[in-house]
Formats: structure tokens, C-alpha cells, sequence
């Protein structure tokens, strides 16, 4: 169970968690933009919970800087395999590869998981 501040912090719904996106904003405020900080943009009117919000987010931010950057990496590499099998008469991908990959991603993640490796999969050989 959350703390009082945290289900604050998460809009005002339990058990809500607050990714920073722009979307989860409780409903209901005075000037209609579902933000109930004076300012703030943290969904509180508690400072020291601002605060600590923002320096969550800027922690959020950073790690989504680096997850698409890692992302963008993996898929040119990926494309470097399939030109590098292709040119020496290989196929076009190899699908043991594709499930020890996706079984890795179910592994550690679960269903998500999967759904995460099959776009990371795509991302890096295209569209089947």
C-alpha cells in the first residue's frame, strides 16, 4: 500500500503510480488542467513532496534518455547482423535466435517482457 503522499504524488488514485507522463494528471482541478500544485506541475501542493516528485522525475528522465539511446544502438547493430547474414547468402533472420531472445525478455519480465523483445525485435530487422 502506498503512503498517503505517494497516492498524492500519483494523482489521487490507489494504488496509481506516477511515471511522469503527461497523462496521468488527476481530474477535477480548479483551472481544468487536472493539476492541483500551484505551479509545480506534481499533482501537490506539498512542498517537500514537489520536491522529491521533481527529483524522481528528473531520475525518470535520465533513465528514459539512456533507454533510447540503448534502443537505438541495439537496433543498428542488429540491422549490421542481418546485412552481415544476407550478404554472405544467410537468411534474412534466424529464429532460434529470435526465441532465446524472447524467452529472456519472458524470463525477466514477464508477458511484458515479451511484448518489449518482439518491438525491440522489430525494431532491429523490420516488420515480418
Amino acid at each position: 500500500m502506498q503512503s498517503d503522499g505517494a497516492q498524492r504524488a500519483a494523482g489521487d488514485r490507489p494504488g496509481a503510480v506516477d511515471g511522469g507522463a503527461d497523462g496521468d494528471r488527476p481530474t477535477g482541478s480548479a483551472n481544468g488542467t487536472g493539476d492541483t500544485s500551484t505551479g509545480s506541475g506534481t499533482g501537490t501542493e506539498d512542498s517537500a513532496a514537489a520536491a522529491r516528485i521533481v527529483a524522481i522525475r528528473e531520475r525518470i528522465d535520465e533513465i528514459d534518455r539512456t533507454m533510447i539511446a540503448l534502443w537505438q544502438e541495439r537496433a543498428a547493430l542488429s540491422q549490421q547482423v542481418g546485412a552481415t547474414r544476407i550478404a554472405s547468402g544467410g537468411t534474412r533472420l534466424v529464429l532460434s535466435r529470435e526465441r532465446q531472445i524472447l524467452e529472456r525478455f519472458r524470463e525477466a519480465l514477464g508477458a511484458d517482457g515479451t511484448q518489449l523483445a518482439l518491438l525491440l525485435l522489430r525494431a532491429g530487422r523490420g516488420p515480418l
